[in-house]
């Protein structure tokens, strides 16, 4: 952290969370709890009215949920880091957050070491999108981490995986490329064996992760 104080907004339903987050954070002489908010939509208000430096916003919430709040403020070219938290290891979770335009997404039971590690380094640019969370990757060492996954993907097998992000489903990826739907459905199948993954959102979360679209 620098020696400047990071402003922070909380965003969680549940006040025992927000309350046990608030402690944490705000006993870090680096960090500074400007606001707290019970969902989306009231933390969106709060935005309106006060400067922060990072939203730390749970995933799952009434009203307006964290993703949709990453959703409006990209919509609205703001930039603002945003770190989601979540109880759930959830792959489809993690590319919607991807998708928004989230800067980060760990599970809320991040040590509190790690997760001033994370917001140290969403502030310095980079994008932390692991649901499996640095703690859990202690207890698994074995685990790839992303920038030892090398594959070779020409420009075409990319082009697919980027459609693939966006949702589309092979006959939409077949209109937009100007191809047969079977030819679509080749190159899906050789991704999938390239970035070893057992399905679509595996494969495109392989893919973010790793610097390869």
């Amino acid at each position: 952290m620098s020696e400047t104080s990071v402003r922070v907004g909380l965003v969680d339903d549940q006040a025992l969370v927000r309350k046990g987050l608030r402690a944490i954070l705000d006993a870090h002489a680096g960090l500074s709890v400007v606001f707290e908010a019970e969902d989306g939509a009231k933390a969106l208000d709060q935005l309106m009215e006060n400067e922060v430096d990072l939203l730390l916003c749970d995933i799952r919430m009434p009203v307006v949920d964290g993703i949709e709040v990453v959703e409006r403020l990209r919509q609205g070219a703001n930039r603002l880091p945003v770190l989601l938290l979540t109880t759930f290891e959830d792959e489809e979770l993690l590319l919607r957050a991807t998708r928004a335009g989230a800067n980060g997404y760990v599970l809320k039971d991040i040590e509190p070491a790690e997760l001033f590690t994370t917001i140290d380094d969403i502030l310095a640019g980079a994008t932390v999108l692991d649901p499996q969370s640095r703690q859990r990757a202690r207890g698994h060492e074995s685990l790839p981490q992303p920038e030892t996954l090398l594959v070779e993907l020409d420009e075409k097998e990319r082009a697919v995986l980027r459609l693939m992000s966006a949702g589309l489903s092979n006959q939409q990826i077949a209109e937009q490329l100007h191809k047969a739907e079977g030819t679509i459905k080749n190159r899906v199948s050789v991704i999938l064996q390239k970035l070893n993954a057992r399905d679509r959102t595996q494969a495109v979360l392989k893919a973010i992760t790793n610097g390869i679209i």
